[in-house]
Formats: C-alpha cells, sequence, structure tokens
C-alpha cells in the first residue's frame, strides 16, 4: 500500500472541479482533512486500530491450509448490499483439532453453511466462524457458505458501496484483516490460496478482479465476470472493483521473449486520457523491476490498475492494484505511487509476509524500489535525492511496528536496505534481493528468512546490522564531528572526532564515508568504520587537508553536524 502524506489542498479542489466531482460525490468527506503535517493526514485516514487485535487469529487458523477459494458476490449496490456463495478448500495440518475456525464479521447474515457437502452447525462471534468436527476427519474439507448483508466499514475503507457523479463505483480495501468483512476466509497473511471470483452487477458495469478474465455472461439485466488465478494469494490482496469502468490496454513482452502479457486498465470516463499519460510507462517499469528482481512474478496472468475513490493512496491487490482517482491526472505527478505499487508484486505479493509483524518487508521494499526506479532513470543523484526525501522522524523498530502504516514502516525500512546496499556491496546486495525474490516467490517469509538469505549471500554474521537496525534499534544516526591537525606531526595528518549523540538507540555500528578535500582542491574518498559513542581517528594524508565531508553520497540516515574547532 502506498499512502501519501503531503497533499495541497488547493490542488485537490482544483482537480476535482475540472473533473466535474465534489467532495460528497466522494462519499468520503469525513476523512479529506488534508495538511502538509504528515501526522495528521495520516491520523485521518485511518479509522480502527492499526495492528490486528491479538484474538484476530485463533490457534486453529494456523493449524489449517486454504488451497482455493471460489467466491460468487452478487452486487445490489441500490441496497448497498451483497450476496455470497463461497467455497472454500483445504487441508487440516492437525488431525487433532475440533473445529474449523475462519475469520467472517457476524453482521453478515449466514442461511446456509455445508461441510463436506452436509448442513453444518456454527458459531458466530464478533469476527469469528467457527466449525465443529466430529469423528474422523479425512485430509482435505471443504465448507461452503451461503450469505447475504451489508459489509461493516474497517480500517481503511474495507468494503465500499460508493457513488461518483450519478454512478455506483464499489470496491474493497482488505489490509490488514478486513477480508472478513464481506468474504469469509483464513485472513492471515501467511494462507495463500488458489482463486475464482465470479462478480455480478448490473449489465452497465465493468467488473474486474485477480488474474485472468475467463468469461463474461449476461443474463436480462445482470452481468458476471468470471476471474481466474493461477498463482496463491494472500486474502488481503484479494480486489473487487465494479463501476461504469472505460478499460484500455497495453503490453508487456516478458524478458526471455516467451510471453506477451496483457496490462489491463480499469478508469472513469472521464479519467480516460489522463490515464493513459500516467500509465504510459508501466510496461518500462515492468521491464526494469523485472531485470532487477527476476521476471514479473504473475506473468501468465496480468498486470493492472483500477481506479477507485479511495483517496489517500493505492493499494496492491495482486495483479490489479486500486488507484485513488485523485491521483490520475494526466501530468505525471503521481509516478512513485505507480512503481511503489507495482514493485510490490515483487515483494509483498509473490513474496509475502510470514506475519503482520514482518511488514516492513512489504512496504520497506516496495519504497525503496521508488529509489532504485529514480536512479534507474536519473543516476546516482537522483537515488540521493529520492533517498533524503524519505529521512524524518522515526518512533519504535521496523519490525513488529506499533502503526502499520506508519513512516518507519515505509520510509525507514527503506534505509535499512540502503545501510545493506553499503554494508554489502552493489553486487551483492543485488544477488541477494534476487535469491530473496527466488526463494520465497508465492510464498510467505519472515525477518529470519530474510536475514538468513543475507547471511548466505553475502557471507557476513549480520546479526549486529540486523538488531540495530531492525529488531531493536529506534530512531537514525546523530554525528557531531570536529577535526583538527595533529601537533604532534605536519599539517598533513590530523585527529578526528566522530561523536554518536542519538538517544533513541545507544551505539550504531557501520562503515562512514569520508570526502576530503585538499589545499590544492584536489579530493579523496575514504571509508572508516564507527562502532563507538566516541571515535577519535588519527589519520595521515600526504597532504594538507581543508575540509572533511562525512557520508557525502547520502548512505547514512543520519543528521550529521560539523563542530567548528575553537582554533579555526
Amino acid at each position: 500500500m502506498k499512502k501519501t502524506y503531503k497533499i495541497i489542498f488547493p490542488l485537490l479542489i482544483i482537480s476535482m472541479s475540472f473533473l466535474g466531482w465534489s467532495l460528497t460525490d466522494l462519499h468520503l468527506s469525513r476523512h479529506l482533512f488534508f495538511t502538509t503535517e504528515n501526522t495528521t493526514c495520516r491520523k485521518s485516514a485511518r479509522i480502527l486500530e492499526p495492528v490486528p487485535p491479538d484474538d484476530y487469529a485463533s490457534a486453529n487458523q494456523y493449524k489449517i491450509n486454504v488451497l482455493h477459494y471460489v467466491i460468487n458476490i452478487d452486487l445490489r449496490p441500490e441496497e448497498k448490499m451483497l450476496k455470497g456463495d463461497v467455497v472454500i478448500t483445504g487441508v487440516f495440518l492437525d488431525k487433532n483439532i475440533n473445529q474449523i475456525d475462519l475469520n467472517f464479521y457476524d453482521n453478515m447474515k449466514i442461511y446456509l453453511l455445508l461441510l463436506n457437502g452436509k448442513t453444518s452447525s456454527f458459531t458466530e462471534k464478533g469476527t469469528r466462524l467457527s466449525i465443529p468436527l466430529s469423528g474422523i476427519q479425512p485430509d482435505t474439507f471443504e465448507v461452503r457458505v451461503l450469505y447475504e448483508g451489508t459489509p461493516k466499514r474497517a480500517g481503511f475503507s474495507s468494503f465500499v458501496f460508493g457513488e461518483i457523479n450519478g454512478k455506483s463505483c464499489i470496491y474493497n480495501l482488505s489490509e490488514p484483516n478486513y477480508a472478513s468483512t464481506w468474504l469469509p476466509c483464513n485472513d492471515i497473511p501467511s494462507d495463500k490460496a488458489l482463486l475464482d471470483m465470479e462478480i455480478t452487477n448490473d449489465s452497465s458495469e465493468v467488473s474486474a478482479s485477480n488474474g485472468k478474465l475467463v468469461s463474461i455472461t449476461t443474463s436480462g439485466s445482470r452481468r458476471t465476470y468470471y476471474w481466474k488465478t493461477i498463482y496463491p494469494v494472500s486474502t488481503y490482496l484479494i480486489c473487487l472493483y465494479s463501476s461504469s469502468y472505460i478499460n484500455f490496454s497495453d503490453k508487456y513482452i516478458s524478458q526471455d521473449k516467451a510471453d506477451t502479457m496483457a496490462i489491463e486498465y480499469y478508469v472513469f470516463p472521464k479519467q480516460l486520457e489522463n490515464a493513459k499519460v500516467d500509465f504510459q510507462d508501466l510496461p518500462e517499469m515492468i521491464g526494469f523491476f523485472s531485470k532487477t528482481f527476476g521476471e514479473y512474478p504473475f506473468i501468465k496472468e496480468k498486470y493492472g490498475i483500477a481506479e477507485f475513490l479511495w483517496q489517500f493512496g493505492a493499494m496492491e491487490t495482486q495483479t490489479l492494484m486500486g488507484i485513488g482517482s485523485n491521483f490520475i491526472g494526466g501530468k505525471n505527478f503521481f509516478t512513485e505511487i505507480y512503481i511503489h505499487e507495482l514493485a510490490h508484486h515483487w515483494f509483498g505479493d509473490a513474496v509475502g509476509p510470514a506475519s503482520w509483524k514482518d511488514i516492513w518487508l512489504n512496504e520497506g521494499f516496495a519504497t525503496y524500489c521508488e529509489a532504485l526506479y529514480a536512479e534507474h532513470v536519473g543516476g546516482s543523484g537522483a537515488l540521493r535525492s529520492s533517498m533524503m526525501s524519505k529521512l524524518g522522524v522515526f518512533d519504535g523498530t521496523v519490525y513488529n511496528p506499533k502503526d502499520l502504516f506508519s513512516h518507519t514502516v515505509y520510509e525507514k525500512s527503506a534505509w535499512v536496505l540502503h545501510l545493506l546496499r553499503h554494508e554489502t556491496g552493489d553486487s551483492v546486495f543485488f544477488k541477494i534481493l534476487r535469491n530473496y525474490y527466488e526463494s520465497y516467490k508465492y510464498k510467505s517469509a519472515s525477518t529470519k528468512d530474510f536475514e538468513n538469505v543475507c547471511e548466505k549471500v553475502s557471507g557476513k554474521n549480520l546479526s549486529s546490522f540486523f538488531e540495530q537496525w531492525v529488531f531493536i534499534g529506534s530512531g537514525i544516526i546523530n554525528l557531531d564531528y570536529s577535526w583538527k591537525p595533529n601537533k604532534s606531526s605536519n599539517n598533513c595528518n590530523i585527529t578526528l572526532n566522530v561523536d554518536q549523540t542519538q538517544t533513541e538507540y545507544d551505539t550504531y555500528n557501520f562503515p562512514l564515508d569520508m570526502k576530503i578535500l585538499f589545499n590544492d582542491h584536489t579530493t579523496e574518498y575514504r571509508t572508516i568504520r564507527i562502532n563507538k559513542r566516541q571515535n577519535i581517528l588519527n589519520l595521515e594524508f600526504s597532504k594538507e587537508p581543508l575540509e572533511i565531508t562525512l557520508d557525502p553520497d547520502n548512505w547514512l540516515p543520519a543528521r550529521i553536524q560539523y563542530i567548528k574547532n575553537g582554533s579555526e
């Protein structure tokens, strides 16, 4: 997910007016509190808790493995309700459990539940649907649930019956744990499954979802779109978009030239020309990430974008990202959002998080990909500029964060990867990312899994690196430094003092680059190791230094202050 924090309100109003929209059209006016202050915008976007409650998933949910969802959703926008028919096929990982636990909000009315083809009793409480087991169970199970109701609004949106210019716009945004507002499921990110999705709505509406379009059938005034995935998907990445969309397409040719994949776009009619401008670079972006990490993971299906009414960014729903309508403007102003969500298809979708404690593996990777693409287009200066734009106030750790969608999870996590790149060197770093992607593609990975890949590929013990930047360390580096000629020698030798002054974490251990400008206006670069709170280093040069700059290429998330020597 990409959340935008700095939005200029007058520009937003102008863009809405141009498109003929109003705040009330969006049905989101109570959440549109834009500001240049990050925290205000972030808090206004969130409705409920930023981390799934501890009791959301039961122990039993980790003792089953869902293999396949067959989902039939009949939309009734006039009544703001849906009818569902969902078949869940799975296997028991522990045959000793006495009930199947799933997630499903209890406001939805279940009027039939079948277990292995037979009517079964069940209990609902809060977000848990429990189905008792009795006798000897087969290795596999099949649960079918028929239900109807109006999904509760929760999280960032969960499931929305929206409207724009008198036209219906229905969509979901389930991250992290709101798929169960509209769908019975095992709603934990590590339980990926295959998916068949049928969406029925008025025949005037276009309905899109994950995977590949199998068929479109019309019966009277109703039309059904049938989508199928051949790659496993986490429940929070299952998507449903249904509106009076205009569909247009592009194509991407795989790196080995063996596959030509459709890139499908679904936009509101008034946005068509703007979308054609803003989306035109997507094939090049897919190509860049495919060359960098490995081929686009869903090459046999599609990549796509669907426009929706959530106005705080975008969501990386698998093979079909959702984009807020404010972020299609025809000026290429929002390229970073498209890069971010596309990058998630490698890191977040194909390689999923083992748990929400590991969300930095999603958001940090996608955020760093913004910088990598900037480097691809604009060189090392663009890389530095992108990373410096991501330097801020970071609270807490990137692992097991207090807020899943904080600057710490997004921006500091990107800095962790930037630091890892500097620590290991470019060739090893990109080998790490390619190895990680190939090792866990279509699976889920934990932070420890990633650490193990890093150590295996680099040949280094990186436990202290992960301790200070991922598991324990908080905040960023603060450095005060000064230097002076070494009085016991000539002016070519100096004493350099480097002090760590941060309070969030006592002592970081890191390589520190230096740029030395000499009196003859030549320069030299050196790298030293900082591993103490106070560091005193005696350095020898062949010429007299005039100026010393620390971290000239911005490899560190740091505030660095030169303390002028009293003798200067």
